[in-house]
């Protein structure tokens, strides 16, 4: 291949490494073979080794290996190459690469389907790292082998030439789209993968529809001038013998639904018929990637109504979809009473809700929601795993249906959808269902009816309520049901129709309905099967989180049974009573403070923290339940608060000091940073729940220095960190500013850092945005607290503010927040900012004027007045808005001393301009009378 050759010795050795490498069988001969790979590594020719051995098919001479061993030793040396472009892209040397760059074409071509993969998995790193420009003849080449020029293309060259354009497009679809040389790749590269679609080869047709779904997905011009030709090809194309060309047909018109919907409702009822017929595949996944086209269709705002002449042909098969098939069942196993078992390691699969953490000044608090429900798609369409890799979790092949996206709930979802659509019409599609269903002697058609009933929950409500007298004592017997898989289904439902129970205005309905719905989901809690408790408890956070106050009533029993819970439950749906805790301290808030409920509770849930250690990943949801709970006890959660306080410091010590080991020895894992964003959450809600005397001691007792590690986590490279750290900095000035005070010098200049707009506009900006927006409101806290100490700092930070205040790509929350701690930056250094308002005196009134009256919004206004008041003729361009945001301002909830202070500031800005313009009376006078009534009735003008 090459002038290039390998010498036998060093060849016949590094065979035998690659092959014990992928060997399962001998774990110290694999492990031996990793560490003498790693010292190869240094050799200037080890890529070339790699390269030879990956493109020869057969055995180099003097290559002691068999045929079988010698398939293997090629895969590992495919694998390493791909890793080494990945990973040591910059210290390959010219020649290594251009051997690489020889090696991969071969591999396509190669007879091996495995090997071709390997192949294409190194190209698409090549371009990954190097760009289109740094292998200009890749595109063509590979274009040239898929259309067959010569006519003598062998089929295997065929199929891996596709195979790697499919890989290079779903890993470089930027580079292919963007302008290059003054050429968009894209333009003349999917043409050609169009034509490619018509290939005699089933591979060929179906790499070439992957490859061009990378760009359906995606609006661009070159999609835009070939849509008529793909349309076409693809009409054709849905007849396809392939069961997987015809899932990427489904795929495709999927994703136009949102590009063009245009193009396709001329045909919408060719393909009504074409994804009925494809969903009642035996083929699971096609039959799942046809019910996708409901999913778009129906959430489309232009094009769900052009599905109503067949809503009574799409929603029988949506129900016939939702029965669990043969396979389900089998692969459910005999469902039982499992309640005493251990929970397999595997089967635990921690994910705490991670709310957003961005503090929301409209009204002081946390934003951010966390909804599921029981179709909800749990994973991609596509695995993360490239061709020819091994999935190392996957060791028995088994699949739970309750854990992976399947065609039953797919048809779920899309009910959902259509009955939020089409409201009352679907509810009459699926009566007659129900009423053949609902209590039918076969379990799997009496969990479908159930399933249907909650799905339609949401959008049918109004049609479904006169039925719910009758339906819901007939769920709740269901409850009972002997088959625990229809137990399960009916928890979730009668979650679904909680908020009509819980809000019945008459008491004794309350009684008959709600009552009896709350007692059957929280017995369902403790039931003999591990599944249904989970779904029980489940559909109770559902409920807490549709009832609201209704709870507070019922609060000692559902406590009672929390307790029991936490004595009962394995580590599986430990997670899930988490969150029916928090969300019941989010909802009642205070009332859990009462010693007879808290009493109960807190000793339960410090039992289980004493219990978690501090490497398991359940200290994740445990320790976001305690800042909720913290939060609604406030001061009554100061019994527990020390030691809990004192274990997230150090949580957040040794994590830090993780990270810096792992920074330093490549051998060492990073450690999990969501130990970082929970632990300082936690101790942002100690800090806000308790009094500021027992806040402040907390801090100073800490055997760690709490404010040089938040300022670590001030500056860490994950957002999330940075988000919580900010949110924390915040409280921290808030609560126990004298405790912060000493810091400042360290933590100001951080923070200034990161409300720089420059360092973060063209990175993943939405994250980013979240961090400055937490960052704009403790700097606002800040400013509040230390008055005239933030002199030092005022230029920078108002040249930060102003520039987010006034960038059009910024979000309007975090435009509110910047304006908010502007103006309170007024408060204490009104003299320096006095100078620059004509720079941002529009932009902050106009940003003031929708947010809702707060402290924060009165505290910044006074602030603004008093910069006013230090240079009034500043301002003449936008007075008269200035003047009917202080007629306008209003705010009942204000308490003083705040609000006295607020409208003395307001009423010295009036007074300077009484006395500065001459024509007063007819200046205001230009105002709307009722606006001229406000302010002469509240202010002495």
């Amino acid at each position: 291949m090459s002038t290039w050759q390998p010498a036998a010795e060093s060849l016949n050795q590094l065979a035998a490494f690659l092959k014990d490498s992928l060997s399962g069988f001998d774990k110290n001969a694999q492990k031996q073979a990793e560490q003498m790979l790693q010292q190869a590594k240094t050799s200037p020719d080890f890529n070339n080794y790699l390269a030879f051995i990956f493109s020869s098919a057969q055995p180099p001479s003097g290559l002691q290996c068999s045929e079988q061993d010698y398939h293997l030793v090629r895969s590992a040396a495919g694998i390493m190459l791909k890793n080494n472009v990945r990973n040591e892209w910059k210290s390959i040397s010219e020649e290594s690469l251009r051997l690489i760059k020889l090696a991969v074409p071969m591999g396509l071509q190669d007879k091996n389907s495995q090997i071709r993969n390997f192949a294409g998995n190194v190209a698409t790193e090549i371009i990954r790292k190097g760009g289109l420009l740094g292998w200009p003849d890749l595109l063509p080449q590979l274009l040239d082998l898929i259309a067959n020029t010569s006519g003598q293309t062998p089929n295997e060259a065929q199929e891996g030439a596709v195979s790697a354009i499919a890989k290079i497009s779903e890993d470089n679809f930027k580079m292919l789209m963007r302008e290059v040389n003054g050429q968009r790749p894209l333009n003349y590269v999917l043409p050609q993968l169009i034509a490619a679609t018509k290939s005699p080869l089933p591979k060929v047709r179906l790499g070439a529809l992957t490859a061009i779904n990378v760009f359906t997905s995606r609006e661009s011009q070159a999609l835009l001038n070939t849509i008529d030709d793909l349309l076409q090809h693809l009409f054709v194309l849905s007849a396809d013998e392939s069961i997987d060309v015809r899932r990427q047909v489904c795929r495709a018109f999927v994703q136009l639904v949102e590009i063009r919907p245009d193009k396709l409702q001329p045909h919408i009822g060719g393909l009504v018929d074409y994804i009925l017929q494809q969903q009642k595949s035996e083929d699971e996944d096609l039959a799942c990637e046809a019910a996708e086209f409901w999913l778009a269709v129906g959430e489309h705002d232009n094009l769900w109504q052009a599905l109503s002449p067949y809503i009574n042909r799409i929603i029988p098969t949506l129900l016939e979809c939702m029965v669990y098939s043969g396979e389900d069942i089998a692969l459910l196993g005999g469902q039982s009473d499992d309640e005493e078992e251990e929970d397999r390691e595997e089967d635990i699969k921690p994910a705490f809700s991670k709310k957003s953490h961005t503090r929301n000044i409209a009204n002081g608090e946390d934003t951010g929601e966390d909804k599921s429900g029981s179709y909800e798609k749990m994973n991609s369409m596509d695995d993360g795993l490239e061709d020819g890799e091994i999935d190392d979790f996957d060791e028995d092949g088994d699949e739970n249906p309750d854990e992976r996206w399947t065609i039953r709930k797919c048809s779920a979802a899309a009910l959902d959808v259509f009955a939020r659509d089409f409201r009352g019409p679907v509810f009459e599609a699926i009566l007659p269902y129900l009423s053949q269903n609902l209590k039918h002697e076969d379990w799997p058609h009496r969990e479908a009816a159930v399933l249907a009933l909650g799905a339609v929950a949401e959008g049918c409500m109004d049609v479904v309520t006169p039925h719910l007298p009758e339906l819901i004592p007939y769920l709740l017997s269901l409850l009972n049901d002997q088959e625990p898989i229809v137990r399960q289904i009916t928890c979730w439902t009668l979650g679904r129709y909680s908020s009509w129970a819980a809000h019945l205005p008459d008491e004794n309905q309350k009684n008959m309905f709600f009552v009896p719905m709350m007692e059957g989901i929280l017995s369902k809690m403790l039931d003999k099967n591990k599944k249904v408790q989970e779904a029980g408890a489940s559909a109770f956070a559902n409920l807490e989180e549709r009832s609201g106050k209704s709870l507070e009533p019922y609060c000692g029993p559902i406590i009672q049974q929390f307790v029991r819970c936490f004595g009962k439950y394995k580590d599986r749906n430990i997670y899930i009573l988490y969150d029916c805790v928090q969300t019941l301290a989010e909802r009642i808030g205070p009332v859990l403070a009462q010693p007879e409920l808290s009493g109960q509770l807190m000793p339960a849930l410090i039992n289980r923290y004493q219990n978690v250690p501090d490497q398991s990943r359940e200290v994740f949801p445990l320790l976001e339940c305690l800042s909720y709970v913290a939060l609604a006890l406030g001061d009554a959660f100061s019994p527990y608060a020390q030691p809990i306080f004192l274990r997230c410091v150090n949580l957040i010590h040794n994590n830090l000091e993780q990270t810096l080991a792992a920074s330093s020895n490549p051998a060492l894992d990073h450690p999990d940073k969501d130990f970082l964003i929970t632990s300082l959450d936690l101790l942002s809600a100690i800090i806000q729940a308790l009094d500021d005397r027992k806040a402040s001691e907390l801090v100073k007792g800490s055997q760690q220095p709490f404010f040089e590690l938040l300022s670590f986590c001030m500056e860490d490279p994950t957002d999330e960190v940075r988000q919580s750290a900010y949110a924390l900095l915040g409280d921290c000035s808030k609560n126990v500013f004298n405790e912060l005070q000493p810091f400042l010098n360290t933590i100001m200049p951080i923070l200034l850092k990161q409300l720089d707009l420059d360092s973060m506009l063209d990175e993943d900006i939405d994250s980013g945005f979240d961090v400055i927006n937490n960052a704009a409101w403790s700097a606002g806290e800040v400013a509040v607290q230390y008055l005239k100490g933030m002199q030092t700092w005022v230029p920078e930070l108002m040249q930060r503010l102003v520039e987010i205040m006034t960038n059009p790509r910024v979000p309007k929350a975090l435009s509110e927040n910047a304006a908010i701690a502007l103006g309170r930056l007024g408060l204490g250094n009104a003299e320096q900012l006095g100078p620059a308002l004509p720079n941002f005196a529009d932009d902050f009134l106009n940003a003031m004027s929708e947010i809702e009256p707060t402290e924060e919004k009165a505290t910044a206004f006074r602030g603004f007045a008093l910069t006013v008041c230090q240079n009034p003729q500043a301002i003449e361009k936008v007075l008269m808005n200035f003047f009917v945001s202080i007629a306008r301002y209003e705010d009942m909830e204000l308490q003083n001393p705040t609000k006295n202070e607020l409208q003395q500031s307001f009423q010295d800005v009036l007074n300077t301009y009484k006395q500065i313009i001459p024509q007063f009376d007819a200046f205001v006078g230009q105002m709307r009378p009722e606006d001229q009534q406000r302010l002469r009735s509240t202010y002495s003008i």
